[in-house]
């Protein structure tokens, strides 16, 4: 909701006398909370109803976190404009400890996501990694009840939401590579809604875009889309696009990574190419272990 009404306030305030409407929606995928993400369908759960909707003539866009977009787009939509990154990172969550370092062989540390526990379990073996589902108000209040000594939550909700005072460490990018487009918002549309089109695109920021993209098209190119523990991640350096990326098994036992630099503007096909010198190091053999590969 912070998302929908951060991008309301934007449109309102590019487009003085229109009125722009939230239409509030609970997605599936905020909906089933016992189960991890990866056992009920990922990540798509989280925009299926916002694209019905839009389907229906109910709604004209939708905004959606861009770690919680499918990296193949449904047909009939397209992604108009990627706004401006929050900061990007993992973010360390604890009443008792100060960092990953400081915890305790056998310590309970909570994660949603497949991806941080990966690096968790090839990291810190001695630890042990809980699912934890719900939205950052119930993940606060299980490592409150002491559920967990520790969770691991992406730093850009925690800083939309004002509750940035909970983040004991945010974690680099070499202790825990973030994923695709991780502290991006997208904007969806129907794919035609040319109209829509000039309306959204002053949201647009293009060094973001081109790092977003790079991502999301290694993440494509590796079954992204599939539940499979890979870290992407980009930066515009010295007006180069730097990409690092990396795929493991969950168990953190396997993982091959790597990093390039180029164009900016070559964003998608660097994000291939860096896929394809992971398939070169073994990558192949570690999606063959998982559930869904390219």
């Amino acid at each position: 909701m912070w998302q929908a009404v951060h991008v309301r306030d934007r449109l309102s305030s590019l487009n003085p006398g229109s009125a722009v409407v939230i239409l509030g929606m609970t997605t599936k995928g905020d909906q089933i909370l016992d189960r991890p993400l990866a056992e009920i369908g990922g990540k798509g759960l989280f925009i299926k109803e916002l694209e019905v909707a839009m389907q229906e003539g109910k709604a004209h866009l939708a905004v959606h976190s861009m770690k919680d977009v499918p990296m193949v787009m449904p047909d009939g939509f397209i992604l108009a404009a990627i706004s401006a990154r929050e900061n990007p990172r993992d973010a360390f969550v604890s009443n008792k400890y100060n960092g990953l370092d400081e915890l305790p062989a056998g310590a309970v540390v909570g994660t949603s996501s497949l991806r941080r526990e990966a690096i968790l379990r090839a990291k810190y073996p001695t630890l042990v990694i809980k699912s934890l589902r719900g939205n950052l108000d119930t993940r606060l209040k299980k490592l409150d009840a002491g559920e967990y000594d520790a969770i691991i939550l992406a730093a850009a909700g925690l800083i939309r939401l004002g509750l940035e005072n909970r983040i004991k460490t945010v974690l680099t990018a070499e202790q825990s590579l973030p994923a695709p487009g991780q502290g991006a918002l997208g904007i969806e549309l129907l794919d035609g809604a040319a109209n829509m089109l000039d309306v959204v695109a002053p949201l647009n920021d293009p060094e973001t875009a081109h790092c977003v993209k790079a991502e999301r098209a290694f993440s494509r190119a590796l079954g992204g889309s599939c539940q499979v523990p890979l870290g992407g991640y980009a930066v515009i350096d010295n007006g180069q696009l730097w990409l690092r990326g990396f795929v493991a098994t969950v168990d953190g036992s396997e993982m091959v990574s790597a990093e390039l630099r180029g164009k900016p503007e070559d964003d998608e096909a660097l994000g291939r190419q860096l896929a394809e010198t992971l398939r070169a190091q073994g990558a192949d053999a570690i999606l063959a272990q998982l559930a869904c590969h390219a």
